[in-house]
């Protein structure tokens, strides 16, 4: 008799969950202490022209700490990024630039702007702190044959983001984002994100993501490779001097 009664207290619990419970866990899931990998980005217009970008990449701090260095095309390489991302304060975000020698701090008005001309603005390279945003559990549904929950995700006001919402699937059984629909301010479907996971150390890590601005007819196709997790990052790494300093590739 006891087994019933398990099987309907487990069902209440499981539809007892609210979206911010479900955001809590997405932001617990275990994650590397660090993260070192190449990037490859593919830009492609409405003409089918398409424009490839090659950077290293080093992250530690679940991605609150990364600096990133241009390496191809040659126009591009020596441009480097820097995002710094403090509890209670201002993320801060700088780009070097070689050709005007000169250190660009990007404000929060430009946060909504494009990252080096990709459908990726500098918001979307931002870590969503959890409490920033107002979580809706929409609905159950089905993703590629698989479980996964609708959340829909809105800014606070405080957070003067450049979106009004986004509509994101996420997978029941690994509490992953699969798919994300993102609004602009006026209410409008501005972008649809996917992302591709692979199982890397016992994590499952980002290896892909494809970004369509709807609006544009433009996308980005970001793809990691020669992936290296938990490999001792000094936080001396993370300063503006090291901006100029790129690793070899």
């Amino acid at each position: 008799m006891k087994y019933p009664f398990l099987l309907v207290l487990n069902s209440i619990l499981l539809f007892s969950q609210s979206g911010y419970d479900i955001a809590k866990q997405i932001d617990n899931r275990p994650a590397p202490k660090s993260i070192s990998t190449q990037i490859s980005m593919s830009l492609k217009n409405s003409k089918g022209q398409i424009r490839k970008n090659k950077m290293i990449s080093k992250s530690t701090d679940r991605n609150k700490k990364q600096i990133m260095w241009f390496v191809e095309p040659k126009d591009d390489k020596g441009i480097a990024f820097l995002k710094l991302e403090e509890f209670n304060k201002d993320i801060q975000m700088k780009m070097w630039l070689p050709a005007f020698k000169k250190v660009r701090r990007i404000s929060a008005k430009k946060k909504g702007d494009s990252f080096m001309g990709s459908d990726l603005s500098f918001e979307d390279l931002s870590t969503r702190v959890l409490d920033d945003y107002n979580y809706t559990l929409m609905k159950d549904t089905v993703y590629n044959d698989q479980e996964a929950y609708l959340l829909e995700i809105k800014p606070k006001a405080k957070l003067k983001s450049s979106y009004s919402k986004h509509i994101t699937i996420v997978d029941k059984s690994q509490l992953l984002t699969k798919e994300e629909l993102s609004f602009n301010k006026k209410g409008i479907l501005e972008k649809k994100k996917i992302f591709s996971y692979s199982k890397i150390d016992d994590y499952f890590i980002i290896v892909k993501i494809f970004v369509i601005d709807i609006q544009k007819d433009h996308s980005t196709l970001v793809e990691f490779s020669n992936i290296k997790l938990d490999d001792m990052l000094n936080d001396k790494l993370f300063h503006e001097k090291n901006l100029q300093r790129p690793p070899e590739y």
